[in-house]
């Protein structure tokens, strides 16, 4: 009840953010958005370029707009962009009316080596260069060259720095860099300080392209989608921008197209690839009423196909905002790296202090040695790296999954998985592929084909799904199949008809038998079949038992080694269905896993329970729809699905293809990113200490402990970069 009444009172703005390149800039423009009234929440990803506010009432936008403009940062309305493909491919940069600032980015399609920052780099270093020049020649003007080279990049530093600190953010990083800027100044140090601000503004550069990189791994995804179709209109084909196509426009998908929308074949068939979308290696034959997904590959036929979903709402559309929505929701792991950082850094300012002072004030130390040391550890104790040790990891880890079709929905859902010890497995349509199969055949008198051909003809126009299981197996054994005259259904019994001048009746065991006798080894065969968890129809012709169909719902091909690879990752596996316990017994026996049958949607929610009061961490697979409780009640919900609604929306994760290794993989993944998360805090608190120590007994200085800053930021990024390649 709670929480409806929040959906109710609670509503959410999304903006997307241009020159938002690091954790610094996301905590800056949370902590100023966060100050204006009416604002209940704000979530800022620094990957997905983007802010999500959350607000009671109506939103001030125009404050919004105000406040992060005048941090230095372009800002526009999510909603104001053309569609959710064009949004994500512009989320490097968003220019508007509040744009103009220093914490600039390239414009689209632009290299980044061209953007205001990079000018801005550039022109700090060529001052520098320059006025190690003129020093050169004229020693009496040097500290005035140095002076105004240091300005060059110093100037808008400050700026920054003052805005932030208006916006409820003093102890910024540029807050700290222009404090030792100034002071280096004031003892002296001018041309230690103006290398200092370009190695600053090289290291924010390099955090541009790293994040420029985290970017375009989820743009990718966009870019998949082709930017023209071929859809049919007034008797013709045209071309048109394919973010135009709407729900039931006709389009057609020529032999290695794209296909550009999500769809349903209404003519032709073809192999499709979709290892752009699910990561599958083997193309699917599909044909007429095949629904196929927007960036998967006709490769062999041509194709009509009748579009379902507007590109605002196609897969890729719902993956990427699925993704960049994930990476807005912090980790725990990231929040307390957060909180750490709000206390650490005007801690770094007051260790700074005091070794600037105390050491003059207590043993007689000279003033500026030891204020040049003081100013050294306000430059090592920037938080850059360590803030962004864990985000990156998070969004890096987000975005790999998603490539991989690993829908989770957060860090916090990332996180979670390397904790799991138990997963429950619904059966039908998660560890099965969710429709009967033909399994055996036994002919009595005739051949097999023979057998199969009989039953088909009688099942012709039927879409029970034990008809279409057998239509299905005479059209892969190319069996022939006669049309049948006068074809009745029996209710609870099964069908009949004539098929070449032989009567034929399909039905179950006992209808069977009050239409001809059966022997004790046909019965047996029966028994056996149903033990297996078959469904056994059998067919009579002219009198006599000619043979017995078995049908069952099968595994799916990978679902024994998913459930073996979870075991020797040591975790348990549980199989809840509302299945009878025969099949389900049958099933489990050949999966190697545990089951519990014939349960209702509370039993599986119940059970779920009992398994968390054991102490298990509970991960739920499921199809998203009739096990809503259990996913509800599970640590982790996992809706398993091809792309629906459902399978995106429901749950914490979403497995996108369908594989039940693939609930390994999570596990897998998660606990990938999470020691590349410890590394990188190792890695940015472990430099940290090192400079730390060096610094006061003077062996480095201003420009080293810079470098150890910008230096473990690019290590950290280019650390979490590397999740990007995680195959699984």
């Amino acid at each position: 009840m709670t929480t409806l009444l929040k959906q109710e009172t609670i509503r959410q703005t999304r903006f997307k953010i241009g020159g938002m390149d690091c954790a610094s800039c996301a905590a800056k423009i949370d902590t100023a958005v966060r100050r204006l009234d009416g604002v209940a929440d704000v979530s800022v990803s620094v990957t997905g370029a983007s802010m999500t506010v959350s607000h009671g009432g109506a939103l001030p936008e125009d404050k919004v707009l105000q406040q992060v403009a005048r941090l230095g940062y372009g800002i526009v309305k999510a909603e104001a962009q053309v569609s959710p493909i064009s949004d994500r491919a512009h989320a490097d940069h968003v220019p508007n009316d509040h744009e103009g600032h220093d914490h600039g980015h390239a414009e689209p399609g632009q290299a980044w080596w061209r953007s205001r920052r990079a000018v801005l780099t550039l022109a700090c270093a060529a001052a520098l260069l320059a006025a190690y020049g003129i020093g050169h020649l004229f020693p009496v003007a040097e500290r005035w060259v140095f002076l105004a080279a240091l300005l060059v990049g110093l100037v808008p530093i400050g700026r920054r720095a003052l805005m932030a600190a208006l916006a409820g953010t003093p102890f910024s990083i540029e807050m700290l860099m222009t404090i030792a800027a100034i002071g280096a100044v004031m003892i002296g140090a001018t041309e230690e300080a103006a290398a200092v601000v370009v190695l600053f503004l090289i290291g924010e550069l390099l955090e541009g392209v790293a994040a420029g990189r985290a970017r375009a791994s989820i743009q990718g995804l966009a870019d998949l989608v082709p930017k023209t179709a071929l859809v049919e209109r007034a008797g013709g084909t045209s071309e048109v921008p394919a973010e135009r196509l709407g729900v039931g426009d006709i389009i057609l998908v020529r032999p290695g197209d794209r296909i550009p929308a999500d769809g349903e074949i209404i003519e032709g068939s073809s192999d499709i690839d979709e290892a752009p979308v699910t990561g599958e290696s083997t193309p699917k034959r599909k044909g007429v009423a095949d629904a196929v997904f927007a960036g998967t590959i006709s490769t062999d036929g041509v194709l009509r196909v009748r579009v379902t979903a507007a590109a605002s709402d196609n897969t890729i559309a719902r993956i990427v905002r699925l993704v960049e929505e994930a990476q807005e929701a912090k980790a725990p792991t990231e929040r307390f790296i957060d909180r750490f950082s709000r206390t650490y850094t005007p801690a770094v300012l007051a260790v700074g202090a005091l070794v600037a002072l105390l050491p003059p004030l207590l043993i007689g130390g000279d003033w500026n040695e030891w204020i040049y040391k003081g100013l050294a550890i306000l430059l090592i104790g920037c938080p850059c790296a360590l803030v962004i040790s864990t985000p990156a990891a998070i969004a890096a880890g987000l975005a790999t999954g998603a490539r991989r079709g690993l829908l989770m929905k957060g860090g916090a859902v990332l996180e979670g998985f390397r904790r799991v010890t138990a997963v429950a497995f619904d059966k039908t349509g998660t560890l099965t592929a969710g429709r009967p199969v033909v399994t055996d055949i036994m002919a009595y008198g005739r051949d097999e084909r023979t057998v199969l051909a009989l039953a088909a003809a009688l099942e012709q126009g039927s879409s029970h799904p034990l008809a279409m299981a057998i239509l299905d197996r005479a059209k892969a054994d190319k069996a022939p199949v006669s049309p049948a005259l006068a074809a009745k259904a029996i209710s609870g019994k099964g069908v009949k008809g004539s098929v070449g001048g032989v009567a034929v009746f399909l039905g179950s065991g006992p209808a069977a038998g009050e239409r001809a006798d059966m022997t004790q080894v046909q019965r047996l065969a029966v028994d056996s079949l149903n033990g297996q968890g078959k469904t056994v129809s059998v067919l009579v012709a002219d009198g006599v038992v000619a043979g017995l169909i078995a049908m069952r719902d099968e595994p799916r091909p990978d679902a024994a080694a998913g459930i073996a690879a979870l075991k020797a990752e040591g975790i348990r596996t549980i199989m809840l269905t509302g299945d009878n316990r025969r099949t389900a017994e049958a099933i489990a026996a050949s999966l190697g896993i545990e089951a519990r049958a014939e349960l209702l949607p509370q039993d599986k929610q119940r059970i779920i329970g009992e398994l968390q009061r054991e102490g298990l961490k509970i991960a739920k697979v499921g199809d998203g729809i009739n096990d809503a409780p259990a996913l509800a009640a599970a640590d982790i919900g996992i809706a398993m699905g091809g792309g629906t609604d459902v399978a995106l929306e429901t749950a914490d994760a979403a497995i996108l293809h369908g594989r039940v290794m693939d609930v390994v993989r999570m596990v897998r993944l998660s606990r990938a990113v999470m020691a590349n998360i410890g590394q990188n805090i190792s890695v940015a608190l472990g430099l940290k200490a090192v400079f730390l120590v060096t610094t006061i007994l003077g062996i480095t200085g201003l420009w080293p402990a810079i470098l150890a800053d910008t230096g473990a930021t690019v290590l950290v990024t280019a650390n979490a970069m590397r999740l990007l390649r995680w195959r699984g």
